[in-house]
């Protein structure tokens, strides 16, 4: 039987099923564990949660003593309850970049732990947590939907050594961002998102020395690699009580390509779903434009170009089209240099022009100084000057350029 009582009547021996409030309120990474640290209690009891659901046929039941004011519902009205209560506390209005980043570095940090520990449970044979990968999509998708590309170029600057939780932080993003572009319904981003979350889930049944090999793969180690799909694959159908079918279909195909060269499966064109071929693509933009241990991730408008030579053959049209509708020609963190002879990074999209986005100017290539920084619209009316095309940030070597649009040093988390 689920409970909910108040924090001061918990004691060890407990089952917590849920926590109340907001997940990025909480605590710890996890959304049901058997309390039996007596520093889990402390935490937790000091923490801004004030109440928790316990379930008494996993762990201790309250005592009477306590008399605790409880409120018992059955399992199937306590998640109704809790799904209902997620959906009325979502905020959906957008807001701007500069409110919404800080915001979203919490996110990413919250999430990165959970997404780690997920990994970390594959490798040793346990069950992927699906009410926690629910609870992460929830946060990402509320950030998205408030200001899609805070929390998108925030995930892309991830350290080489958190590439592989990180990235599936990113996809997930990337997912909802494209499936809103694409016109999902809510029950549709939240597949989207789960799917992106555990599409390379794979990864974690890998030899860790042919994971994190700093240098190329070698044709046997590729060969390895190229399993993980199908490794993703089996340990999602091994899930108690299983998981969505979008989930399982993208950490299946997620490299499969349209004209047929991509792997497990070779299929080609219309043998790949919707959602397959929204995975590919926010598989490969988040991991060229992310530092690796072999490489530096390319600038953001550079792997739009590069994925626009590829598009025939790799991804489908319509689904690239909207992918870039979704991020910009320009993403954000793009170096810039415009007609007016200035360098500048963009901070944020336009609705009035993909070409035209908002950034901040920094450098002068006239004077070849650096200026006060100084934001720029530049699709506001009586706005002069626009990009004249993109600049490579190796080239250049500003050390403060993700500080730039960002207002954060370096990656929050």
């Amino acid at each position: 039987m689920l409970k909910k009582i108040h924090v001061k009547h918990l004691v060890e021996g407990m089952y917590i099923k849920e926590m109340c409030g907001s997940w990025m309120e909480h605590p710890f990474w996890r959304t049901s564990f058997l309390l039996d640290d007596p520093k889990d209690l402390t935490t937790l009891q000091a923490s801004s949660v004030r109440e928790v659901w316990i379930d008494t046929d996993r762990g201790l039941d309250v005592q009477e003593a306590a008399n605790a004011v409880m409120e018992a519902q059955s399992e199937a009205e306590v998640e109704a309850s809790l799904e209902s209560a997620a959906a009325g506390e979502r905020i959906r209005e957008d807001v701007p970049m500069a409110e919404e980043l800080t915001r979203a570095a919490k996110v990413c940090a919250k999430a990165k732990q959970a997404v780690t520990s997920m990994f970390q449970e594959a490798r040793m044979g346990k069950a992927v947590d699906t009410a926690l990968a629910r609870k992460v999509v929830e946060e990402i998708t509320d950030s998205v939907t408030r200001n899609a590309g805070a929390l998108i170029s925030l995930a892309r600057l991830k350290n080489a050594d958190d590439y592989t939780y990180m990235h599936s932080v990113a996809v997930c993003a990337l997912m909802v961002a494209l499936g809103r572009q694409l016109g999902l319904d809510e029950a549709q981003l939240r597949s989207a998102g789960i799917a992106g979350l555990v599409h390379d889930l794979g990864k974690a049944a890998m030899p860790l020395e042919v994971l994190n090999k700093p240098g190329k793969l070698t044709d046997d180690e590729f060969a390895i690699m190229k399993t993980h799909p199908e490794a993703g694959h089996r340990m999602l159908l091994e899930t108690p009580g299983g998981v969505d079918e979008v989930a399982l279909d993208v950490c299946l195909h997620h490299h499969e390509k349209v004209n047929g060269s991509g792997y497990p499966k070779g299929l080609a064109g219309d043998q790949i779903s919707l959602y397959a071929k929204m995975g590919a693509v926010c598989d490969v933009y988040d991991a060229i434009t992310s530092n690796r241990p072999y490489k530096a991730g390319w600038d953001p408008s550079e792997s739009i170009r590069r994925m626009a030579e590829w598009a025939d053959g790799h991804f489908d049209p319509a689904v690239f089209q909207a992918f870039v509708k979704s991020l910009g020609i320009y993403p954000v963190g793009s170096l810039v240099r415009l007609d007016s002879g200035k360098i500048a990074v963009v901070v944020e999209q336009s609705r009035r022009s993909l070409l035209k986005p908002v950034v901040k100017v920094f450098y002068s290539t006239k004077s070849k100084g650096r200026l006060a920084p100084k934001l720029v619209d530049l699709s506001a009316p009586l706005c002069q000057d626009s990009i004249a095309g993109r600049e490579d940030p190796a080239a250049w070597q500003f050390p403060d350029i993700n500080e730039l649009w960002s207002g954060l040093p370096g990656a929050p988390w």
